[in-house]
């Protein structure tokens, strides 16, 4: 049987369940198995491993991962393709498919009942554009016993999220993004490898959970806090951002005398600040706040 991911396979599918595909889940079906097996690969998964996929839509990834992996498991949020799934994956005794919404999933305590402690777990999705910053949060913010993550996105979001200091891209997703994990984009994937195409061309982003973030703050939702309120308005400074910020907390004069303490120039901006400097900056606010 042809893979999944062929212009022919999946019209065929289509037209067999009756499928339209919705806008509103920004749904796009891999057409191109060359690149599935490109990203398999890329994620490093290999036979011992279970693999937890996110929008598996009809199976596409899916089919590449089961051929590798020891077990996947599929969260879908459309009911229309549960179904779909189970007639496309029936080869495959090593999938499960789950009809939930990854982002109301309890997945630490998922992994704890379904997949041992001493089993290798790999996140790989193709993510829709739409819902990619909130999806990839969860999954960083939670402290899941996963490896790596390994994610087609959009080309720009790939960017912002594995972006250096002094670029326009960097800001508060790429602090958020490389607190927790090592990034770096393994490859580019055209539109035209889409059905239907998107108005962009897409990346495949891979993050390697870090087991110690690289820097130390004292209230890591306080030092998000700061990130985010130092990119509010991008051309400020960062004492003018953090001054709008934090008036009904602290003097400008506490302000002053913090930028001091934390040796940061408040006359900079926050896409000039390494993770460091921001923790730094944070500690430092911390304590005047709770003076």
């Amino acid at each position: 049987m042809k893979p999944i991911a062929t212009i022919s396979r999946t019209k065929e599918i289509m037209e067999q369940h009756h499928l339209s595909l919705k806008k509103s889940l920004g749904q796009n079906f891999l057409i191109d198995v060359n690149i599935l097996e490109n990203i398999v690969s890329k994620a490093g998964v290999q036979k011992d491993d279970v693999v937890i996929e996110v929008g598996p839509g009809i199976g596409a990834l899916t089919e590449q991962l089961a051929r590798q992996a020891k077990y996947v498991y599929a969260f879908e949020i459309d009911g229309r393709l549960i179904d779909v799934l189970k007639d496309t994956l029936q080869p495959y005794h090593n999938v499960t498919v789950l009809h939930q919404d990854i982002l109301e999933a309890d997945l630490k305590g998922f992994i704890h009942e379904h997949v041992g402690s001493d089993v290798q777990v790999h996140v790989v999705a193709n993510l829709p554009y739409y819902i990619t910053t909130p999806i990839l949060m969860k999954l960083l913010m939670e402290n899941l016993p996963i490896k790596s993550i390994t994610v087609m996105m959009q080309k720009e979001v790939a960017a912002r999220m594995a972006a250096e200091p002094n670029t326009k891209e960097y800001g508060s997703l790429s602090i958020a993004v490389q607190y927790y994990t090592t990034s770096k984009v393994v490859m580019t994937v055209p539109k035209s490898c889409f059905m239907p195409q998107p108005n962009v061309d897409s990346a495949i982003l891979q993050l390697t959970k870090r087991e110690q973030p690289p820097v130390m703050v004292h209230n890591e939702d306080f030092y998000f806090e700061l990130v985010k309120a130092s990119f509010a308005q991008r051309r400020k400074t960062l004492k003018n951002n953090l001054k709008s910020a934090y008036k009904d907390q602290l003097t400008t004069e506490q302000i002053d005398e913090a930028f001091t303490q934390s040796g940061i120039d408040p006359t900079r901006r926050g896409e000039s600040l390494s993770l460091k400097e921001f923790a730094d900056l944070a500690n430092t606010f911390e304590i005047y706040l709770r003076s």
